[in-house]
């Protein structure tokens, strides 16, 4: 090169010098990295805004105000997204759903959540009410085996990822979804990973998921983590459909858990990931707990149906990829309903509400009065006695002779006021599904009278009770003073005392009859006699016994 040359070529090299050193601050990529999340938890389908108490929410002054309802979802979502958001779910966006949802095998509630803009979910139980092949479909595509395809045509699939890090097949060892996900935001990388509540099994129907293990969600999370961290992630969301419980009427921002479940696995998860978003009970609040360097790491939990977008801003390191720890905030914003909603959501609930009202608001029976799930000190209630009652008569014809049902399966009350224009004391069709929502299978298990009252024992656990309803063939005594495994007696089946060597047909769901919500002396009958849909039960008995009266509530004495 000559020295002319030479000289120029400096001289452009030193104006290039210059000129990248005159550019304003501004224009150099930032340290940080801004990004925001948006949450959702056990939607569970509420497509419509939900009514009663299901339908309020505490706001931030302490006030239960109207919340909920994908319309009013959609809008809120709207006006807290920025261009650095990514929207995410914690499980059960789906099972026990109203039929506006449920009688599409919950096709329009997965297409509202991937039109909002969700990316990934946590599995929850309620994502296995109908099997793990279901979930599978689902998550998929292709129309239901069964029913077909929906007036929408075959089912595209889901548009974002359900997370299951800790469900597996135990023949494999394979997951049933994916443990985990990537998402890229901002310029940086954000891993989720996504883990259910391993109590699974106990409260889904088993035969769905026969051949999975549910592992525990802290070292199938610890897992996820290290597989992240060898790919270069360093920003890590758990979402676990797993929490705590609240106080009654605990505002949207506050903590006040009581420790639990949910935070054995907020504080025990491994210490790479930086915050983790629960569900499972249906509580509101925003915590911080330490993970096992003790450092900060928030952890939340938004309600329910719809009621509570859970947002939590952040910054992450572009340099190291990890969180910035301090700069986490979470906030709870209660889904109001005194802004417009969305028009477009309007219209696309509004498409499937039209589809399933001929069958929504077919009149199938009358009641005198509400039928509720208001208990009495033993733990009894009208609505469950009904539901036992109308078990038990569907099962006659297969020898029952008395009929539990479990609590949390009665998912609603029956109202005398009519929500329509079917007039008051009609019961429709929509109104008995809002009720028993599941397509459990109604069967009958062979018990001796010893093995009855170890089954009434089993009420009590270390975690709590879960009264049986008893159907008006069965009465027995409680006395919860009295320890765990000696509290019940006095029981008597058409009037005449349990004789413990005798053979009683007890009519159940499967879901009990597999052992559900913790009822292991079910399962000592390994072939029950199978009987109709139990919705379809309920149905038949609110036809032939119309108009059904509120039963007297003594077939559980005590307290």
């Amino acid at each position: 090169m000559t020295r002319r040359r030479l000289s120029m070529a400096c001289g452009v090299a030193v104006a290039a010098v210059m000129a990248v050193a005159a550019q304003p601050a501004a224009a150099r990529p930032a340290p940080t990295a801004s990004v925001r999340l948006l949450s959702l938890n056990d939607f569970h389908g509420n497509l419509e805004p939900p009514s009663g108490s299901s339908g309020t929410a505490v706001d931030e002054t302490g006030a239960s105000v109207p919340a909920g309802g994908a319309a009013y979802v959609a809008a809120h979502l709207q006006r807290l997204r920025n261009r650095d958001t990514l929207t995410v779910a914690q499980g059960d966006m789906i099972g026990a759903t109203p039929l506006i949802s449920a009688a599409y095998h919950d096709e329009p509630s997965v297409e509202f959540l991937g039109k909002v803009g969700v990316t990934a979910s946590a599995v929850g139980n309620h994502e296995f009410d109908e099997g793990y092949r279901e979930l599978q479909r689902i998550q998929n595509g292709g129309c239901h085996p069964v029913d077909g395809c929906s007036p929408a045509g075959e089912w595209k699939g889901a548009a974002f990822d359900y997370l299951g890090a800790n469900v597996v097949k135990e023949a494999t060892g394979r997951h049933v979804v994916k443990p985990w996900t990537i998402r890229r935001i901002n310029g940086v990388q954000v891993g989720f990973i996504g883990v259910v509540t391993k109590t699974t099994p106990t409260i889904v129907s088993a035969d769905g998921i026969k051949g999975l293990e549910f592992q525990d969600e802290v070292d199938a999370a610890d897992r996820a983590a290290r597989e992240l961290k060898r790919r270069g992630v360093r920003s890590m969301v758990l979402l676990v459909h797993e929490g705590d419980q609240v106080p009654s009427g605990q505002r949207p921002d506050a903590c006040g858990v009581v420790p639990g479940a949910g935070t054995r696995i907020a504080r025990d998860a491994d210490p790479e990931i930086d915050m983790v978003l629960a569900g499972h009970t249906h509580q509101q609040y925003v915590c911080s707990v330490p993970d096992p360097k003790g450092r900060p790491r928030l952890y939340s939990s938004g309600s329910s149906f719809g009621r509570v977008i859970t947002q939590i801003d952040f910054t992450v390191d572009r340099r190291s990829g990890d969180v910035v720890r301090s700069s986490m905030k979470g906030d709870n914003h209660v889904v109001t309903r005194d802004v417009p909603a969305d028009p477009a959501t309007e219209a696309f609930v509004k498409t499937w509400k039209d589809r399933v009202a001929e069958v929504a608001n077919k009149p199938v029976g009358r009641i005198t009065a509400d039928l509720t799930r208001t208990p009495t000190a033993a733990g009894e209630t009208a609505l469950g006695d009904v539901i036992a009652d109308a078990q038990l008569a569907s099962m006659r014809e297969h020898g029952a002779q008395i009929a539990v049902m479990n609590p949390g399966g009665v998912r609603t009350d029956l109202v005398h006021k009519a929500s329509g224009s079917e007039g008051d004391g009609v019961v429709t069709y929509g109104e008995a599904f809002a009720v028993q929502p599941f397509s459990n299978v109604m069967g009958v298990a062979s018990l001796t009278g010893a093995r009855l009252d170890a089954l009434l024992e089993q009420q009590w656990t270390a975690a709590g009770e879960k009264i049986l309803q008893p159907s008006a063939t069965l009465r027995f005594t409680i006395d919860r003073s009295r320890p765990i495994g000696d509290r019940v007696s006095g029981i008597t089946v058409d009037g005449a005392p349990v004789d413990p060597a005798a053979t009683y047909k007890v009519a159940a769901n499967n879901f009990l009859l597999g052992g559900g919500d913790g009822f292991s002396v079910f399962t000592d009958d390994k072939n029950p006699v199978l009987g109709p849909i139990d919705l379809d039960a309920f149905v038949a008995y609110l036809g032939t016994a119309s108009p059904v009266a509120p039963p007297a509530l003594d077939r559980i004495s005590g307290g």
